[in-house]
């Protein structure tokens, strides 16, 4: 029933404008704002809809994965852009930058200014 649906993701924000400054001007996405609401127009057709949630509380897991093809250039260039990459110990432990070396594919996380988690990660 829902084979030909164009089906499309979304997440929630606590503040619009931030996030569209984040995604738009810090991440360098099309972002598009109709009704309060925005469009995330990623490469490939693809959309994600940001809608604002008065108690929005973030996510705990990744709702946005960036494939790049060198994640050390991608890292480098979103820090120098004012991104804080996510550091962390234990099982998933990252390096100096934020780079989780430790099997698969190389990714590193970071935030939106809503808590958000979103990554970087590498295309073989």
């Amino acid at each position: 029933m829902l084979r030909d649906s164009k089906a499309f993701s979304g997440f929630s924000v606590n503040d619009i404008p931030k996030a569209k400054q984040f995604y738009g001007g810090t991440l360098g996405l099309e972002v598009s704002e109709n009704h309060g609401l925005l469009k995330l127009h990623l490469a490939g057709g693809a959309t994600v809809l940001i809608y604002p949630k008065p108690n929005h509380t973030a996510a705990t897991f990744t709702i946005l994965n960036f494939p790049v093809h060198d994640i050390e250039q991608a890292v480098d260039r979103l820090t120098n852009s004012g991104v804080r990459f996510e550091r962390y110990e234990g099982q998933l432990k990252t390096d100096g930058k934020g780079i989780f070396r430790g099997g698969g594919p190389l990714i590193a996380w970071f935030k939106d200014p809503a808590g958000n988690i979103l990554s970087v990660i590498e295309e073989q």
